[in-house]
């Protein structure tokens, strides 16, 4: 089975569920993607396929890969990773996947990179307070002293330092589909991804998560379930408060 997939992101939105609710939702273009390469156990020591997104100019490629690419009849693309598999079953060079892999219900883990913010001083780089804002004071934001006096007379490893801060890889987990559209190849997530809008974007099952059995469409919540928490939750209220209001009245009467 085939456990993820590339894409990008188009952007966020929001959208009501079958109960009324609004939910905000992240817009993603899974697929269609390219099987260019099938790693095996038996010859690589591990299986996975790789995938590639988003046709590229020949220019574009380095002339090894574009020399393999047109032995095997394949076009050069500009997003391509490789995704780790338990068992690949039919899938060949050649074949197309699309976001039909997933369905709504299932939890998945996306891989982007966040946006770059340049070169970044330490108050918003490591979240320092900050000096003093009086009349008189020379560091507002000033890094000031970094480490000890004579013990043990160097800077502790990993303190924080103002310098280039963002453009780095980032993986969201446990992400939600709210919903499948196989007409558009796009999938909405619940929640947030890493990375600025048309950015390329990694979307494999989530490791932590079950997937939702395959051919069963999971509807959401239903109000009456949602009540019953709801009745629940407030029963625990009313319990935690008669139970101080007893503490209360035996301190009273002693």
């Amino acid at each position: 089975m085939i456990t993820g997939i590339l894409g990008k992101k188009i952007g966020m939105t929001q959208i009501f569920n079958s109960r009324g609710m609004r939910i905000s939702v992240t817009l993603l273009q899974a697929g269609p993607c390219v099987v260019q390469n099938i790693r095996t156990s038996d010859k690589n020591g591990y299986t996975a396929i790789q995938l590639g997104y988003s046709d590229a100019k020949e220019k574009h490629v380095r002339k090894p890969q574009l020399g393999y690419l047109k032995s095997k009849n394949l076009s050069p693309k500009k997003f391509v990773r490789e995704i780790r598999c338990q068992d690949i079953g039919d899938v060949k060079i050649g074949d197309t996947v699309t976001n039909s892999i997933f369905q709504k219900g299932d939890y998945l883990d996306v891989v982007g990179t966040s946006k770059g913010k340049g070169y970044q001083g330490g108050v918003k780089r490591c979240g320092w307070l900050g000096g003093c804002e009086t009349h008189g004071s020379m560091s507002h934001r000033a890094p000031g002293s970094i480490g000890a006096s004579s013990f043990p007379s160097k800077v502790d490893r990993g303190h924080g330092f103002p310098g280039h801060m963002g453009s780095e890889k980032v993986t969201v987990q446990n992400l939600k589909v709210v919903d499948v559209d196989t007409e558009r190849n796009t999938i909405a997530v619940n929640g947030a991804v890493p990375g600025a809008n048309d950015s390329f974007v990694l979307i494999r099952f989530a490791k932590k998560k079950k997937i939702a059995q395959r051919g069963v469409v999971v509807e959401d919540e239903a109000p009456d379930a949602v009540e019953e928490k709801a009745q629940g939750s407030g029963a625990k209220k009313t319990e935690k408060k008669a139970k101080e209001e007893k503490k209360k009245d035996a301190k009273g009467k002693k």
